[in-house]
């Protein structure tokens, strides 16, 4: 049986707060469907304040009836096929030696926070493959523990990465998930908005929603709780973080995305399209990749008034099949593209 071996500093699935998340869930699910031994392991503590996470995790998987077991700092359980381990940061180096070592994995994959020390260690081993999820110095961050292939999640992370001697660089879009059959939600004239803070634009959506007093707007917490700078509105509804966002999918007409970042492949304006809802997004990063001909691109530049009418403006409904039918092409399995590789 092959095995494959996930490796990072963050959660293990399914403790989700981000792409990069979602993005190595599914990849690992593919793999365990598809035969192979698949562990994943990773830290209950968060690597940029070792802040713990395991009571939240107890909970959800308590909340799931997935058993576990703790002993000594580290949280074992299975996942749709998927063995997890989540250990303190202090342990994550130590027993990725001993998986090495016990498994003997075919592939490990390894990104974000410290992956380049992670990569390095696996080389001499397995085949190493380092997920680049943005152009930050922690998505690029892998390629200095040369892992042997970089595999970048759009075209934009792929030109800004530079050349590693010994990595093979190659663009793999991110895997998503057909959604589920819908429970009945009503499409509403609601504008939705996923991680209201700074870096995603929320200094200009401020200002949207002033301008639009008659609009209304659904935020979902994303990096962390911004609810309180938008209390005041009374347009504004605010939703805690949420792991199923089909529902909000599905209850909207629009995605705005007006990061001031330049994000990667941003997964919301896929998985929004999946589901009939186009997007209004920034010219910044990969988001126009993301978006592709069924979207409104708007320049980094443009003020509010722009933003404005291209909401009032756009059709929804049209704009919304022709975004499903062009985000259809990102469901498909991966496992093809990695042996059209030589992974």
């Amino acid at each position: 049986m092959p095995t494959a071996l996930f490796t990072w500093r963050r959660t293990p699935p399914p403790f989700l707060i981000g792409g990069a998340e979602v993005t190595q869930q599914l990849l690992a699910e593919e793999l365990a469907a598809a035969g192979w031994h698949v562990t994943y392991l990773g830290s209950h503590e968060a690597p940029w304040d070792r802040a713990t996470q395991l009571p939240d995790m107890r909970a959800h998987l308590d909340k799931h009836r997935v058993p576990y077991d703790e002993e000594e700092g580290a949280l074992r359980y299975r996942w749709s096929g998927v063995e997890c381990v989540a250990l303190t940061q202090d342990n994550v180096e130590h027993a990725l030696d001993g998986l090495l070592r016990d498994r003997h994995p075919d592939i490990v994959f390894t990104s974000q926070e410290g992956s380049a020390q992670l990569a390095a260690q696996a080389r001499p081993i397995a085949l190493v493959a380092g997920l680049l999820h943005s152009v930050s110095a922690t998505g690029l961050g892998v390629l200095a523990g040369r892992p042997h292939y970089g595999l970048a999640v759009s075209d934009f992370v792929r030109a800004r990465a530079l050349h590693t001697p010994g990595t093979r660089l190659a663009v793999m879009h991110p895997p998503f998930a057909l959604p589920g059959k819908s429970s009945g939600e009503a499409r509403t004239a609601s504008v939705l908005m996923i991680n209201p803070i700074p870096a995603k634009g929320s200094g200009l959506l401020h200002q949207i929603v002033r301008l639009m007093p008659e609009q209304h707007f659904t935020l979902v917490e994303g990096w962390w709780d911004a609810s309180a700078n938008f209390a005041s509105y009374p347009n504004v509804t605010y939703v805690p973080r949420v792991y199923d966002m089909e529902p909000l999918y599905r209850g909207h007409r629009l995605l705005l995305v007006p990061s001031t970042v330049e994000d990667a492949f941003p997964r919301v304006i896929v998985e929004a399209a999946l589901h009939g809802v186009p997007t209004i997004g920034t010219d910044k990063g990969g988001i126009p990749e993301a978006i592709g001909g069924a979207g409104i691109v708007l320049p980094a530049t443009a003020g509010p008034e722009a933003w404005v009418r291209a909401i009032r403006d756009t059709d929804h409904e049209s704009l919304g099949e022709q975004a499903r039918t062009g985000a259809v092409r990102f469901t498909r399995l991966c496992l093809p593209e990695l042996r059209e590789l030589g992974i």
